[in-house]
């Protein structure tokens, strides 16, 4: 597809709809804080954008299609998991969530095990959402390669913190849901419609299962990685969902359970066909397109050649905005967390209205410019595996703790949250090191729960001898 006139049409009038709509709706809520952590009025509908806003991004998209380009239909671990675990936050975690949380996460965990257990689990958590923000920015600067040709790496990933801190800062909880309702609108016609493109362009499905080209054990497998690392990967997701600020911070924003709930109903739908797209699209150039340089352009570069220029635009323009809509809602459930959790924590009281909403700016800008220049670095750029080891990371810190919080009544000792908050995520980077044959994030809840049960027994054992004393 050449880039002529329509094309540059299609992709400025959505880039500029998609933009303004952000501003708008941030304006709308109000430049508040409480417009940056949620306002406890959204509907289900602003609920499920603001899920699907962030978790859909360019790890659903171009990094799906990266990994199908190699893996076929293993890359759908990322948006199969992301919908399990939100089909899951729905159905069991949601009210007991809004009972018990009018904040952070990290800090339900301080209000329940202390203020150390609290800031151990803020910094290493923060850790794994940072991780996911890396996984966006190298998924930008493959959009960004098509729309500036020639770009280099590093300032097509400076060019994405920008969009992103701007994305936010404007924005917030409430205009980031907003904008994903239609942003999910726009992803489907171009994970879906792409994928459809794909189909079409294979000849019908058939063909695609027929081919010699896609050995069945390593394009039609679901576990063509190994059992072990890609049902890890999708544990990964699941746990990754429950234990991130983010979403949280959705359903927390819904005006009741029952919205709120819906909302993460209605994204546990919507979001695994997104990945069924971007396989087929990656399969798709693996057949056509063998000597890519790099994987990751597999999508933007299949827009660019298989699709008509007026979609094309759109398409390009709805990639960019879903990776810099991801990467900022990453950004801001850090920042959230370190203005709660760390910096009023250590003074004791909460900021003002106005120092809170200016620490927040800070720290998005601080946290996105930071990790661009990461980016360039020897990390590699292989976009689900570092999807996938952020969320693991964030599961192994706080899902364990939590669950603890949510759904049992006995108060554990601080010393056993503490060290599982620590032991679950060493394991787990421990055991990147020592263990191939499966994800090593099983190691890491393993050893976590195991600490928590010792520590709900002696709760349990404790009372008992309490009751017997009286």
């Amino acid at each position: 597809m050449e880039t002529d006139v329509v094309y540059f049409f299609g992709f400025f009038v959505t880039l500029i709809v998609l933009i303004g709509l952000s501003i708008y709706s941030g304006k709308k809520a109000g430049k508040k804080s409480g417009s940056f952590t949620g306002g406890g009025d959204s509907s289900a509908a602003i609920v499920a954008g603001a899920i699907i806003g962030t978790l859909v991004g360019g790890s659903s998209t171009v990094g799906t299609a990266q990994l199908a380009y190699n893996y076929g239909l293993s890359a759908w671990w990322f948006t199969l998991g992301g919908g399990i675990g939100c089909l899951i936050m729905a159905i069991w975690f949601v009210k007991p969530l809004r009972k018990k949380c009018d904040g952070t996460l990290t800090g339900l965990i301080a209000a329940e095990y202390g203020p150390k257990v609290g800031f151990a689990a803020t910094i290493l958590s923060s850790v794994g959402i940072y991780i996911n923000i890396i996984a966006q920015l190298i998924a930008a600067t493959a959009v960004i390669a098509i729309v500036i040709p020639g770009v280099n790496s590093f300032a097509a990933a400076l060019i994405a913190a920008l969009l992103m801190t701007l994305y936010v800062v404007f924005g917030g909880v409430k205009g980031t849901g907003i904008v994903g309702i239609l942003k999910t609108v726009l992803l489907y016609v171009a994970a879906i419609g792409g994928g459809c493109i794909a189909l079409k362009l294979f000849g019908g499905l058939q063909p695609v299962l027929d081919n010699p080209n896609f050995p069945h054990e390593q394009y039609l497998n679901l576990f063509a990685r190994g059992i072990g690392k890609d049902l890890g990967a999708g544990v990964s997701l699941v746990l990754g969902v429950l234990s991130t600020q983010t979403y949280a911070q959705a359903c927390l924003s819904g005006r009741s359970d029952s919205e709120a709930r819906k909302g993460a109903l209605i994204s546990a739908f919507m979001i695994p066909p997104i990945g069924v797209g971007g396989i087929l699209i990656g399969m798709y150039m693996k057949e056509n397109c063998p000597d890519l340089v790099s994987a990751k352009m597999a999508f933007p570069q299949f827009v660019m050649e298989y699709m008509p220029s007026w979609l094309g635009g759109i398409v390009i323009a709805t990639l960019l905005i879903a990776v810099v809509g991801t990467g900022a809602g990453l950004a801001l459930g850090i920042s959230t967390i370190i203005s709660r959790d760390v910096v009023s924590g250590t003074l004791k009281k909460s900021l003002d209205e106005k120092k809170n909403l200016q620490l927040v700016r800070i720290t998005i800008i601080a946290v996105l410019f930071s990790a661009a220049l990461l980016t360039t670095g020897s990390l590699g750029d292989i976009i689900l595996d570092f999807s996938f080891m952020s969320m693991g990371l964030r599961g192994a810190v706080l899902f364990v703790p939590l669950m603890m919080i949510l759904f049992t009544k006995r108060k554990i000792a601080s010393q056993y949250a503490f060290a599982s908050v620590i032991a679950g995520p060493a394991a787990v980077l421990a055991g990147n090191f020592i263990i191939d044959s499966f994800d090593p994030l099983f190691i890491g809840i393993f050893v976590s729960l195991i600490i928590m049960i010792i520590g709900y027994h002696h709760a349990n054992k404790s009372v008992n001898l309490n009751s017997k004393d009286k």
